[in-house]
């Protein structure tokens, strides 16, 4: 690929018209003055509610008190749906232009709406929590609040947790100047940093998106240069990140030791809750994973033979195929639409049409430009439910699997957008499904049209790197993280500790496949640093060994299979995972056994991947 051509290609910027044509537009306006609005209504049922003995109401005594949180529960949801709304345009604004002054403004102006209405929304989780079985069950009755009940009697499972109502506002208020002041800062600094990356003689500086890029490039000097340079570029603000995460999770902790005051709380209690699975099941996981390791590693191993090296480089993780048939051109990206589209319609119809309406709609950013910033992701608009899809996009086989994964987490939100605010929030251990099952439902389907053993080579290097990724690189992060989170309760940890920690983890989960550790992962990995979620790094891994679960049970479904899927999708907000799994497989997640089956059905794959190496390279 020529730099004209890596110049030229791209995809298209998004439309957002639909929703707001810009930042002054009246819908804009209109759409703060109701958030006023339903703020106050919101203040006034929840009067009700306040200075109420919680747990001393009866069901039968409670009428005035069930009602006020019937009214707080709806008008709490119209407000959520606004200032989702509102937050959604300006972070896709942001993402494309870090700079945006305007965005910048209005996403700062609704971080006072975020407090604010976790302030007066506290009171209906207090009575949600506190309040008898029996006065839920009333609460319930009424059928504009029925369909929270799964959220209902969820959240109820952490009811031990609870502090009291002016505790949790003190907790609410503080946490936008707190917690997540440290996660912006985090998600500023990346989205404005500048690196130099030097090839050769010549230095070009660029940002953290674009240096990114060039880590998917063939020229494995070309990926070590931009690796080195983002990582000399976090390593100036070393101290910066090291604050920040301390901070993050020294809040966390000091939260969890509050909580503790009726029994212990541990820092994993918060994220598997909200993931919606259990320890059990999240320790079955990793125990499977660490026996079937050495699968990764052979994985890891055969890809940098492939490329004349006994091992991967960490600049090597999102390296393309190396080219034993001609030097690749990069792909338009209407034409990786209809890829994606194909490859979808062999599920259903109805998933190819997705596809080509979400390119249509302009649904979908793919620009390549110094000021966005680095990532992908799949977002959604509250109140249309229409979703879009980010990314960089500059026309590589690793690019069009990214756009595939999040044209399946477009697909997912698409698929449930008939249903109620209440039962569209899932965790992000089943937000992986659909997105991980598009990415091997697009792989599969270039491999059956594959000509050659070079064709072969060149998607399976897509599908088996997926291994090395889910099976070491995602538990080497949790591995950091907890060890991490275990010295950080003694103390405040130095830069130098915490990349000791993260090279630590590298060595145990790559050993002998991977040349050297990535020191600086920590500082230059936005997962860590997101403050409303702890431990974003295991769900990957039981998204993807789940969504693998899934996709290679699909012939034994035949056609009845698509149905069976979108009846899971649309179960994933109102079940736990592991009652998904029984109602909809016919599997226990607590037991190894389909995870075990999952890898073991993989491992052929690994060993074909093997094969075309030997042939190849």
């Amino acid at each position: 690929m020529t730099e004209n051509e890596r110049a030229t290609v791209q995809g298209p910027a998004w439309d957002l018209a639909d929703e707001y044509p810009a930042l002054d537009s009246p819908g804009l306006a209109q759409d703060l003055a109701a958030l006023d609005e339903q703020l106050g209504r919101m203040a006034e049922e929840g009067t009700a509610l306040r200075g109420v003995s919680i747990e001393d109401l009866s069901a039968d005594g409670a009428e005035r008190e069930i009602a006020a949180a019937r009214r707080l529960f709806e008008v709490s949801e119209q407000a959520r749906r606004v200032l989702g709304n509102l937050s959604v345009f300006a972070g896709c604004l942001l993402s494309v232009d870090a700079d945006d002054a305007g965005a910048q403004a209005l996403q700062g102006r609704l971080q006072a709406y975020h407090k604010r209405i976790a302030e007066l929304g506290e009171p209906l989780a207090q009575f949600l929590r506190r309040a008898d079985d029996r006065v839920i069950e009333r609460y319930l009755e009424d059928p504009l609040v029925a369909p929270s009940a799964f959220q209902v009697q969820h959240a109820r499972e952490r009811r031990h947790e609870q502090l009291s109502l002016a505790e949790e506002n003190l907790i609410s208020g503080l946490a936008q100047d707190g917690i997540h002041a440290w996660g912006r800062l985090y998600t500023q600094l990346s989205g404005t940093l500048r690196c130099a990356v030097r090839r050769g003689e010549e230095t070009r500086t660029m940002g953290l998106a674009q240096a990114s890029g060039l880590m998917q490039q063939p020229d494995e000097e070309v990926r070590r240069a931009a690796w080195a340079g983002i990582n000399t570029a976090w390593e100036a603000h070393q101290e910066t990140c090291a604050a920040a995460l301390n901070a993050i999770a020294g809040w966390r902790l000091e939260l969890t030791a509050r909580r503790s005051h009726t029994r212990a709380v541990h820092y994993l209690d918060a994220p598997v809750h909200m993931n919606r699975i259990s320890r059990a099941t999240l320790q079955t996981l990793l125990d499977v994973c660490e026996r079937t390791a050495p699968l990764a590693r052979r994985t890891a191993t055969a890809m940098a033979r492939a490329g004349g090296r006994e091992q991967l480089g960490p600049w090597d993780l999102r390296a393309p195929a190396p080219r034993f048939s001609g030097e690749a051109k990069p792909i338009a990206f209407d034409d990786a639409v209809e890829l994606i589209a194909g490859a979808y319609g062999s599920v259903a119809p109805e998933m190819g049409e997705f596809v080509r309406m979400m390119a249509a709609r302009r649904w979908i950013e793919g620009t390549v430009t110094e000021r966005k910033r680095p990532g992908a992701y799949c977002t959604g608009f509250p109140k249309s439910r229409h979703p879009r899809v980010y990314m960089t996009y500059s026309g590589s086989n690793s690019d069009i699997v990214t756009l595939a994964h999040e044209l399946g987490h477009a697909f997912h939100g698409w698929s449930m957008r008939d249903l109620p605010d209440s039962q569209r929030s899932y965790g992000m251990s089943l937000a992986e499904t659909a997105s991980t099952f598009g990415e091997t439902t697009v792989r599969d389907a270039l491999l059956q049209r594959a000509p050659d053993a070079a064709a072969q080579f060149d998607i399976l290097w897509e599908e088996v790197a997926a291994l090395p990724t889910f099976l070491l690189n995602i538990p080497a992060r949790f591995d950091f993280e907890n060890r991490f989170y275990e010295r950080r309760a003694e103390r405040p940890l130095r830069p130098q500790e915490i990349g000791d920690l993260m090279a630590g983890a590298w060595e145990r989960w790559y050993a002998q496949a991977m040349s050297e550790p990535d020191r600086w992962f920590w500082a230059s990995k936005l997962h860590f640093y997101i403050s409303g979620l702890s431990f974003y790094n295991f769900p990957y891994l039981f998204g993807y060994l789940f969504s693998m679960g899934v996709y290679l049970r699909r012939e034994a479904h035949g056609a009845d299979f698509y149905p069976r899927y979108v009846a899971l999708l649309r179960d994933t907000g109102r079940m736990r995972a592991e009652d998904l799994a029984r109602e909809h497989l016919g599997v226990a997640l607590e037991e190894p056994g389909f995870w075990e089956d999952t890898l073991a059905r993989l491992e052929p794959r690994v060993t074909r991947f093997e094969e075309l190496v030997a042939e190849l390279a």
